[in-house]
């Protein structure tokens, strides 16, 4: 029995053949229809800010002006930004007060930083901190704390300067007290009284 079909286009030449056959095969599929259930509503803005917020909140205080400079970055509506902060200070997940507290606790004289008072002022107003709640934070600093900090860093700092003579061991000492915050008087004290317990001359003031 003979058929008597047609013979495909690509008869008697197999590379025809399967070219044929690898076409079809890497052919890309049709990407199914959008389902519109899945996908779901654009969220809200409010819903989006309110995620930002407690991202930003976990595991670490920020200040009411840090949250509204990240909510305004991200292009949350003002007047959605006020309302949410609003209500997060309200409940006691934004405090400016205890913000203060806890970043002068960690950077002040009993923190890593051992910074002073000045410093530490001049980074709560770069965190949006207002002066008067910085300074009940700052007021809660014992002097006496300060002081033994002082002592302390220029301690640290005098071991490595043995190589360098007495007069310009004074001037690096008394500059790295001022860049944390410390007065010149209470620098050039702390200085002076180190060097001599150390057996050698301070610089005058």
């Amino acid at each position: 029995m003979h058929d008597d079909r047609p013979a495909p286009s690509w008869a008697g030449d197999v590379s025809v053949g399967v070219d044929a056959w690898t076409r079809r095969a890497s052919a890309p599929a049709s990407p199914p229809p959008p389902d519109p259930v899945a996908a779901g509503p654009d969220a809200d803005p409010e819903s989006v800010a309110r995620k930002i917020l407690l991202d930003q909140l976990t595991g670490q205080a920020r200040s009411r002006q840090q949250l509204s400079d990240k909510l305004a970055a991200k292009n949350v509506p003002t007047d959605v930004a006020t309302r949410l902060l609003d209500r997060f200070e309200e409940v006691g997940l934004v405090d400016d007060g205890a913000f203060a507290r806890s970043w002068v606790a960690s950077r002040g004289a009993g923190g890593g930083r051992a910074l002073a008072k000045r410093a530490l002022a001049q980074e709560l107003r770069r965190k949006g901190i207002d002066d008067e709640v910085a300074r009940e934070a700052l007021d809660e600093i014992d002097p006496d704390d300060e002081e033994q900090a002082a002592r302390a860093l220029v301690r640290k700092k005098l071991r490595t300067l043995t190589r360098v003579d007495d007069v310009v061991a004074t001037r690096r000492l008394v500059g790295m007290l001022a860049r944390k915050g410390y007065g010149s008087g209470l620098a050039f004290a702390v200085v002076r009284d180190e060097l001599a317990q150390a057996g050698r001359d301070a610089l005058d003031d």
